[in-house]
Protein backbone atom coordinates (compact mmCIF):
# COMPACT_ATOMS: atom_id res chain seq x y z
CA UNK A 1 0.00 0.00 0.00
CA UNK A 2 1.07 3.93 -0.76
CA UNK A 3 2.64 5.39 2.27
CA UNK A 4 0.07 7.79 2.54
CA UNK A 5 -2.47 4.66 3.57
CA UNK A 6 0.18 3.47 5.83
CA UNK A 7 -0.32 6.91 7.17
CA UNK A 8 -3.83 7.17 7.36
CA UNK A 9 -3.72 2.71 8.63
CA UNK A 10 -1.24 4.10 11.45
CA UNK A 11 -3.77 6.62 12.95
CA UNK A 12 -6.94 4.56 12.89
CA UNK A 13 -5.12 1.90 14.39
CA UNK A 14 -4.20 4.11 17.31
CA UNK A 15 -7.43 5.88 17.62
CA UNK A 16 -8.71 2.28 17.38
CA UNK A 17 -6.65 1.35 20.42
CA UNK A 18 -8.07 3.94 22.13
CA UNK A 19 -11.59 2.98 21.80
CA UNK A 20 -11.50 -0.62 22.80
CA UNK A 21 -9.29 0.29 25.89
CA UNK A 22 -12.18 2.60 26.72
CA UNK A 23 -14.94 -0.04 25.22
CA UNK A 24 -14.05 -1.91 28.34
CA UNK A 25 -13.09 0.64 31.09
CA UNK A 26 -16.07 3.08 30.76
CA UNK A 27 -18.63 -0.16 31.36
CA UNK A 28 -16.81 -1.05 34.07
CA UNK A 29 -16.36 2.11 35.75
CA UNK A 30 -20.30 2.61 35.33
CA UNK A 31 -21.15 -1.25 36.65
CA UNK A 32 -18.87 -0.33 39.94
CA UNK A 33 -20.87 3.09 40.54
CA UNK A 34 -24.72 1.97 39.83
CA UNK A 35 -26.58 -1.35 38.49
CA UNK A 36 -29.32 0.38 37.54
CA UNK A 37 -30.10 -0.86 33.68
CA UNK A 38 -30.98 2.98 32.57
CA UNK A 39 -28.24 4.51 33.95
CA UNK A 40 -25.44 2.04 32.32
CA UNK A 41 -27.73 1.86 29.01
CA UNK A 42 -27.55 5.84 29.54
CA UNK A 43 -23.62 5.97 28.61
CA UNK A 44 -24.52 4.44 25.17
CA UNK A 45 -27.13 7.03 24.98
CA UNK A 46 -24.58 9.89 26.01
CA UNK A 47 -22.16 7.92 23.43
CA UNK A 48 -24.40 8.36 20.44
CA UNK A 49 -25.93 11.74 20.96
CA UNK A 50 -23.68 13.44 19.17
CA UNK A 51 -24.13 11.51 15.95
CA UNK A 52 -28.01 13.09 16.48
CA UNK A 53 -26.86 16.70 16.53
CA UNK A 54 -23.13 16.98 15.02
CA UNK A 55 -22.98 14.31 12.45
CA UNK A 56 -24.26 16.67 9.36
CA UNK A 57 -22.20 19.46 10.54
CA UNK A 58 -18.88 17.51 10.82
CA UNK A 59 -19.68 16.09 6.99
CA UNK A 60 -20.05 19.32 5.12
CA UNK A 61 -16.79 20.85 7.05
CA UNK A 62 -15.21 17.05 5.60
CA UNK A 63 -16.20 18.81 1.90
CA UNK A 64 -14.30 21.66 2.81
CA UNK A 65 -11.47 21.98 4.71
CA UNK A 66 -8.19 19.96 5.14
CA UNK A 67 -9.50 16.26 6.45
CA UNK A 68 -5.78 15.66 7.71
CA UNK A 69 -6.55 18.57 9.96
CA UNK A 70 -9.81 17.34 11.19
CA UNK A 71 -8.53 14.14 12.58
CA UNK A 72 -5.48 15.90 14.05
CA UNK A 73 -7.66 18.24 16.16
CA UNK A 74 -10.59 15.68 16.49
CA UNK A 75 -8.42 13.07 17.79
CA UNK A 76 -6.66 15.80 20.15
CA UNK A 77 -9.98 16.66 21.33
CA UNK A 78 -10.50 12.86 22.55
CA UNK A 79 -7.15 13.06 24.51
CA UNK A 80 -7.81 15.73 26.10
CA UNK A 81 -11.21 14.72 27.45
CA UNK A 82 -10.39 11.39 28.60
CA UNK A 83 -7.07 13.08 30.11
CA UNK A 84 -9.45 15.38 32.50
CA UNK A 85 -11.65 12.60 33.54
CA UNK A 86 -8.61 9.83 34.33
CA UNK A 87 -6.83 13.27 36.43
CA UNK A 88 -10.50 13.41 38.36
CA UNK A 89 -10.81 9.80 38.98
CA UNK A 90 -6.79 9.88 40.34
CA UNK A 91 -8.54 13.09 42.83
CA UNK A 92 -11.37 10.95 44.17
CA UNK A 93 -14.26 12.44 41.71
CA UNK A 94 -16.06 8.90 41.03
CA UNK A 95 -19.21 9.94 39.69
CA UNK A 96 -21.34 9.18 36.55
CA UNK A 97 -21.73 12.62 35.59
CA UNK A 98 -17.83 12.14 34.56
CA UNK A 99 -17.78 9.66 32.40
CA UNK A 100 -21.10 11.09 30.69
CA UNK A 101 -19.25 14.38 30.05
CA UNK A 102 -15.87 12.78 28.84
CA UNK A 103 -18.08 9.89 26.36
CA UNK A 104 -19.86 13.01 24.86
CA UNK A 105 -17.20 15.39 24.65
CA UNK A 106 -14.99 11.95 22.59
CA UNK A 107 -18.74 11.40 20.58
CA UNK A 108 -18.84 15.40 19.06
CA UNK A 109 -15.07 14.77 17.91
CA UNK A 110 -15.33 11.37 16.63
CA UNK A 111 -18.16 12.51 14.46
CA UNK A 112 -15.74 14.41 12.66
CA UNK A 113 -12.63 12.42 12.75
CA UNK A 114 -14.97 9.45 11.15
CA UNK A 115 -16.65 11.30 8.75
CA UNK A 116 -13.49 12.53 7.83
CA UNK A 117 -11.98 9.20 7.69
CA UNK A 118 -14.34 7.62 5.61
CA UNK A 119 -13.59 10.01 2.72
CA UNK A 120 -9.88 9.71 2.76
CA UNK A 121 -9.35 6.38 1.16
CA UNK A 122 -10.61 7.56 -2.32
CA UNK A 123 -8.51 10.31 -2.69
CA UNK A 124 -5.09 7.93 -1.78
CA UNK A 125 -6.52 4.87 -3.96
CA UNK A 126 -8.20 3.53 -6.96
CA UNK A 127 -11.13 2.37 -7.16
CA UNK A 128 -10.05 -1.68 -7.63
CA UNK A 129 -8.02 -1.12 -4.53
CA UNK A 130 -10.80 0.43 -2.05
CA UNK A 131 -12.51 -3.66 -1.30
CA UNK A 132 -8.84 -4.51 -0.19
CA UNK A 133 -8.35 -1.63 1.55
CA UNK A 134 -11.61 -1.57 3.44
CA UNK A 135 -10.93 -4.86 4.35
CA UNK A 136 -7.56 -3.88 6.03
CA UNK A 137 -8.59 -1.13 7.67
CA UNK A 138 -12.27 -2.76 9.19
CA UNK A 139 -9.60 -5.75 10.19
CA UNK A 140 -7.05 -3.69 11.76
CA UNK A 141 -9.87 -2.09 13.48
CA UNK A 142 -11.46 -5.29 14.78
CA UNK A 143 -7.93 -6.87 16.08
CA UNK A 144 -7.01 -3.42 18.02
CA UNK A 145 -10.62 -1.90 18.51
CA UNK A 146 -12.10 -5.26 20.42
CA UNK A 147 -9.45 -7.79 20.87
CA UNK A 148 -6.33 -6.30 21.88
CA UNK A 149 -8.05 -3.01 23.56
CA UNK A 150 -10.63 -4.69 25.04
CA UNK A 151 -8.60 -7.02 27.68
CA UNK A 152 -5.86 -4.46 27.80
CA UNK A 153 -8.82 -2.05 29.27
CA UNK A 154 -10.17 -4.71 31.44
CA UNK A 155 -6.26 -5.31 32.68
CA UNK A 156 -5.87 -2.27 33.46
CA UNK A 157 -9.04 -1.29 35.11
CA UNK A 158 -8.29 -4.25 37.61
CA UNK A 159 -5.06 -1.80 38.45
CA UNK A 160 -6.30 1.69 38.63
CA UNK A 161 -9.52 2.94 37.72
CA UNK A 162 -7.61 6.04 35.86
CA UNK A 163 -4.84 3.56 34.21
CA UNK A 164 -7.22 2.96 31.23
CA UNK A 165 -8.25 5.95 30.59
CA UNK A 166 -4.79 7.76 31.03
CA UNK A 167 -3.54 4.90 28.24
CA UNK A 168 -6.75 5.76 26.19
CA UNK A 169 -5.65 9.25 26.08
CA UNK A 170 -2.41 8.75 25.57
CA UNK A 171 -3.27 6.40 22.39
CA UNK A 172 -5.43 9.41 21.04
CA UNK A 173 -3.23 11.58 21.00
CA UNK A 174 -0.47 9.03 18.85
CA UNK A 175 -3.76 8.98 16.60
CA UNK A 176 -3.57 12.65 16.08
CA UNK A 177 0.22 12.93 15.44
CA UNK A 178 0.27 10.16 12.81
CA UNK A 179 -2.69 11.77 10.91
CA UNK A 180 -0.13 14.49 10.21
CA UNK A 181 2.19 12.43 7.83
CA UNK A 182 -1.07 12.34 5.56
CA UNK A 183 -0.63 14.61 2.55
CA UNK A 184 -3.07 17.66 2.64
CA UNK A 185 -6.60 16.63 1.93
CA UNK A 186 -7.94 20.01 0.82
CA UNK A 187 -10.76 20.18 -1.85
CA UNK A 188 -9.45 19.66 -5.21
CA UNK A 189 -8.51 22.83 -7.43
CA UNK A 190 -11.77 22.28 -9.83
CA UNK A 191 -14.28 21.84 -6.43
CA UNK A 192 -12.71 25.08 -5.18
CA UNK A 193 -13.64 26.75 -8.24
CA UNK A 194 -17.55 25.89 -8.36
CA UNK A 195 -17.20 26.73 -4.75
CA UNK A 196 -16.19 29.99 -5.41
CA UNK A 197 -18.13 30.42 -8.40
CA UNK A 198 -21.81 29.24 -6.50
CA UNK A 199 -20.94 30.31 -2.99
CA UNK A 200 -22.65 27.79 0.01
CA UNK A 201 -23.04 28.44 3.32
CA UNK A 202 -23.35 25.58 5.79
CA UNK A 203 -26.97 25.05 5.44
CA UNK A 204 -27.25 24.93 2.23
CA UNK A 205 -23.96 21.90 2.15
CA UNK A 206 -26.19 20.24 4.49
CA UNK A 207 -29.57 19.90 2.57
CA UNK A 208 -27.37 19.00 -0.40
CA UNK A 209 -25.44 16.01 0.92
CA UNK A 210 -28.62 14.91 2.39
CA UNK A 211 -30.58 15.30 -1.05
CA UNK A 212 -27.93 13.37 -2.72
CA UNK A 213 -28.18 10.61 -0.11
CA UNK A 214 -31.47 10.33 -0.24
CA UNK A 215 -32.11 10.67 -3.74
CA UNK A 216 -29.76 7.55 -4.08
CA UNK A 217 -32.36 4.73 -3.33
CA UNK A 218 -30.04 2.13 -3.05
CA UNK A 219 -27.69 3.47 -0.80
CA UNK A 220 -30.92 4.72 1.63
CA UNK A 221 -32.50 1.21 1.81
CA UNK A 222 -28.69 -0.19 2.79
CA UNK A 223 -28.65 2.68 5.38
CA UNK A 224 -32.13 1.52 6.95
CA UNK A 225 -30.98 -1.94 7.31
CA UNK A 226 -27.11 -0.58 9.20
CA UNK A 227 -30.17 1.43 11.37
CA UNK A 228 -31.82 -1.26 12.62
CA UNK A 229 -28.68 -3.43 13.13
CA UNK A 230 -27.71 -0.73 15.15
CA UNK A 231 -31.07 -0.21 16.87
CA UNK A 232 -30.73 -3.45 18.24
CA UNK A 233 -27.17 -3.58 18.75
CA UNK A 234 -27.63 -0.87 20.56
CA UNK A 235 -30.48 -1.96 22.78
CA UNK A 236 -27.94 -4.99 24.28
CA UNK A 237 -25.09 -3.79 23.77
CA UNK A 238 -24.88 -1.16 26.74
CA UNK A 239 -26.53 -4.41 28.97
CA UNK A 240 -23.95 -7.15 28.22
CA UNK A 241 -22.14 -6.57 31.27
CA UNK A 242 -24.47 -7.13 33.47
CA UNK A 243 -26.04 -9.95 31.73
CA UNK A 244 -22.56 -11.93 31.56
CA UNK A 245 -22.17 -10.58 35.70
CA UNK A 246 -25.48 -11.86 36.35
CA UNK A 247 -27.64 -14.43 34.65
CA UNK A 248 -24.08 -16.42 32.92
CA UNK A 249 -22.42 -15.72 35.97
CA UNK A 250 -19.07 -14.66 34.43
CA UNK A 251 -16.56 -13.08 36.31
CA UNK A 252 -16.16 -9.50 35.08
CA UNK A 253 -12.74 -9.72 35.21
CA UNK A 254 -13.45 -12.05 31.89
CA UNK A 255 -15.63 -9.32 30.62
CA UNK A 256 -13.41 -8.67 27.87
CA UNK A 257 -14.16 -12.37 26.00
CA UNK A 258 -17.35 -11.39 25.48
CA UNK A 259 -15.99 -8.52 23.26
CA UNK A 260 -12.57 -10.63 21.97
CA UNK A 261 -14.28 -13.12 20.93
CA UNK A 262 -16.74 -11.35 18.53
CA UNK A 263 -13.47 -9.35 17.51
CA UNK A 264 -12.32 -12.57 16.25
CA UNK A 265 -15.08 -12.88 14.13
CA UNK A 266 -14.76 -9.69 12.94
CA UNK A 267 -11.53 -9.91 11.97
CA UNK A 268 -12.05 -13.20 9.99
CA UNK A 269 -14.84 -11.10 7.99
CA UNK A 270 -12.68 -8.52 7.28
CA UNK A 271 -9.70 -10.07 5.91
CA UNK A 272 -11.80 -13.11 4.02
CA UNK A 273 -13.99 -9.95 2.61
CA UNK A 274 -12.36 -9.67 -0.42
CA UNK A 275 -12.48 -13.49 -1.35
CA UNK A 276 -16.05 -14.33 0.12
CA UNK A 277 -18.03 -11.07 -1.23
CA UNK A 278 -17.39 -11.33 -5.08
CA UNK A 279 -18.28 -14.92 -5.03
CA UNK A 280 -21.38 -15.10 -2.38
CA UNK A 281 -22.52 -11.58 -4.01
CA UNK A 282 -23.30 -8.75 -1.63
CA UNK A 283 -26.82 -9.55 -1.76
CA UNK A 284 -26.92 -12.11 0.41
CA UNK A 285 -24.26 -10.55 2.60
CA UNK A 286 -26.55 -8.18 3.41
CA UNK A 287 -29.61 -10.38 4.77
CA UNK A 288 -27.02 -12.25 6.71
CA UNK A 289 -25.65 -9.28 8.37
CA UNK A 290 -28.93 -9.19 10.15
CA UNK A 291 -30.49 -12.57 10.28
CA UNK A 292 -26.93 -14.06 12.18
CA UNK A 293 -27.23 -11.81 14.73
CA UNK A 294 -30.88 -12.16 15.28
CA UNK A 295 -30.05 -15.44 15.45
CA UNK A 296 -27.41 -14.20 18.16
CA UNK A 297 -29.59 -12.62 20.21
CA UNK A 298 -31.77 -15.13 20.90
CA UNK A 299 -29.02 -17.58 22.04
CA UNK A 300 -27.83 -14.46 24.38
CA UNK A 301 -31.08 -13.92 25.70
CA UNK A 302 -32.11 -17.58 25.81
CA UNK A 303 -29.40 -19.39 26.64
CA UNK A 304 -27.15 -20.28 29.81
CA UNK A 305 -24.20 -21.69 27.73
CA UNK A 306 -21.71 -19.21 27.52
CA UNK A 307 -19.55 -21.13 24.96
CA UNK A 308 -23.16 -20.98 22.42
CA UNK A 309 -23.43 -17.48 23.23
CA UNK A 310 -19.45 -16.92 22.20
CA UNK A 311 -20.22 -18.93 18.83
CA UNK A 312 -23.24 -16.55 18.17
CA UNK A 313 -21.61 -13.47 18.87
CA UNK A 314 -18.98 -14.56 16.53
CA UNK A 315 -20.52 -15.83 13.94
CA UNK A 316 -22.85 -12.61 14.29
CA UNK A 317 -19.43 -10.54 13.97
CA UNK A 318 -18.47 -12.38 10.37
CA UNK A 319 -21.84 -11.05 8.60
CA UNK A 320 -21.66 -7.56 10.21
CA UNK A 321 -18.07 -7.18 9.37
CA UNK A 322 -18.70 -8.51 5.41
CA UNK A 323 -21.75 -6.27 4.75
CA UNK A 324 -19.67 -3.43 6.74
CA UNK A 325 -17.07 -3.22 3.59
CA UNK A 326 -20.01 -3.83 0.94
CA UNK A 327 -21.39 -0.84 1.90
CA UNK A 328 -18.54 1.53 3.01
CA UNK A 329 -17.20 0.12 -0.85
CA UNK A 330 -20.78 1.04 -3.07
CA UNK A 331 -20.72 4.55 -0.67
CA UNK A 332 -16.97 5.37 -1.95
CA UNK A 333 -17.49 4.01 -4.92
CA UNK A 334 -20.39 5.61 -6.22
CA UNK A 335 -20.31 9.49 -4.62
CA UNK A 336 -18.53 12.19 -6.24
CA UNK A 337 -15.49 13.34 -3.77
CA UNK A 338 -16.78 16.51 -3.48
CA UNK A 339 -20.04 15.13 -1.92
CA UNK A 340 -18.23 12.16 -0.23
CA UNK A 341 -18.47 14.00 3.34
CA UNK A 342 -21.58 14.95 3.50
CA UNK A 343 -23.16 11.98 1.73
CA UNK A 344 -21.22 10.02 4.75
CA UNK A 345 -22.15 12.30 7.25
CA UNK A 346 -26.10 11.79 5.89
CA UNK A 347 -25.57 8.16 5.76
CA UNK A 348 -24.12 7.60 9.24
CA UNK A 349 -26.77 10.28 10.88
CA UNK A 350 -29.59 7.39 9.92
CA UNK A 351 -27.25 4.52 11.01
CA UNK A 352 -26.10 5.54 14.05
CA UNK A 353 -28.32 8.24 15.11
CA UNK A 354 -31.02 5.21 16.14
CA UNK A 355 -28.03 3.83 18.49
CA UNK A 356 -29.21 6.43 21.62
CA UNK A 357 -33.17 5.42 20.90
CA UNK A 358 -32.24 1.76 20.83
CA UNK A 359 -30.02 2.08 24.21
CA UNK A 360 -32.93 3.86 25.88
CA UNK A 361 -35.38 1.34 24.78
CA UNK A 362 -33.22 -1.83 25.70
CA UNK A 363 -32.42 0.29 29.01
CA UNK A 364 -36.55 0.60 29.56
CA UNK A 365 -36.99 -2.65 28.36
CA UNK A 366 -34.39 -4.18 31.07
CA UNK A 367 -35.38 -2.68 33.87
CA UNK A 368 -39.06 -3.17 33.28
CA UNK A 369 -39.22 -7.24 32.43
CA UNK A 370 -35.26 -7.88 33.32
CA UNK A 371 -31.54 -8.44 31.44
CA UNK A 372 -32.60 -10.93 29.60
CA UNK A 373 -35.75 -9.20 27.57
CA UNK A 374 -33.60 -6.89 25.36
CA UNK A 375 -31.93 -9.39 23.63
CA UNK A 376 -34.92 -11.89 23.24
CA UNK A 377 -37.00 -8.31 21.73
CA UNK A 378 -33.69 -7.49 19.69
CA UNK A 379 -33.86 -11.26 17.91
CA UNK A 380 -37.28 -10.82 17.45
CA UNK A 381 -37.11 -7.36 16.21
CA UNK A 382 -33.94 -7.99 13.61
CA UNK A 383 -35.15 -11.17 12.09
CA UNK A 384 -38.10 -9.13 11.03
CA UNK A 385 -36.09 -6.33 9.88
CA UNK A 386 -33.81 -8.75 7.64
CA UNK A 387 -37.14 -9.91 6.12
CA UNK A 388 -38.82 -6.66 5.09
CA UNK A 389 -35.59 -4.64 4.21
CA UNK A 390 -32.33 -6.62 3.27
CA UNK A 391 -34.47 -9.35 1.18
CA UNK A 392 -34.85 -5.76 -1.65
CA UNK A 393 -30.96 -5.62 -1.91
CA UNK A 394 -29.39 -7.50 -4.98
CA UNK A 395 -26.34 -8.30 -5.91
CA UNK A 396 -26.92 -7.51 -9.23
CA UNK A 397 -27.97 -4.17 -7.88
CA UNK A 398 -25.01 -3.32 -5.89
CA UNK A 399 -23.13 -3.85 -9.06
CA UNK A 400 -24.50 -1.76 -11.12
CA UNK A 401 -24.42 1.10 -8.61
CA UNK A 402 -20.99 0.69 -7.99
CA UNK A 403 -20.13 0.26 -12.51
CA UNK A 404 -22.22 3.35 -13.29
CA UNK A 405 -21.36 6.55 -10.61
CA UNK A 406 -23.20 8.75 -13.46
CA UNK A 407 -26.54 7.40 -12.48
CA UNK A 408 -25.99 8.42 -8.79
CA UNK A 409 -26.64 12.14 -10.33
CA UNK A 410 -30.08 10.95 -11.47
CA UNK A 411 -33.64 11.88 -9.78
CA UNK A 412 -34.62 9.37 -7.58
CA UNK A 413 -35.28 6.08 -8.82
CA UNK A 414 -32.03 6.76 -11.15
CA UNK A 415 -30.13 3.85 -9.09
CA UNK A 416 -31.39 0.17 -10.47
CA UNK A 417 -32.45 -1.22 -7.65
CA UNK A 418 -34.45 -4.94 -7.82
CA UNK A 419 -37.66 -4.55 -5.98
Amino acid sequence: MPRPFTALWASQASSNLADGLLQAAAPLLVATLTRDPLVVAGMTVVQFLPWLVATLPAGALADRVDRRRILTAGNGLRAAGFALLAVALTSGWHHVALLYAAVFLAGCAETMVDNAALTIPPRLLPRERLERANGRLFATQSVINTFVGPPAGAALFALAASAAFYTGAAAFALAGLAALLLPALRPTGEERDRRHATPTTITQDIRSGWAHFWRHDLLRRVAFISAAINFFGSATGGLLVLLVAGPYHVPMARFGLFVAVPAAGAIAGSLLAEHVVPRVGGGPVTWLAALVPAASYAILGLSRSTPLALAGMFCAAVAASLNQIVVSTLRQATVPDELLGRVTAAYRLVVLGVVPLGALAGGLLGRGLGIRAPFVAAAVGLALAALLLASRVTTRALRAAENSPAAELQPAGGCPVVD
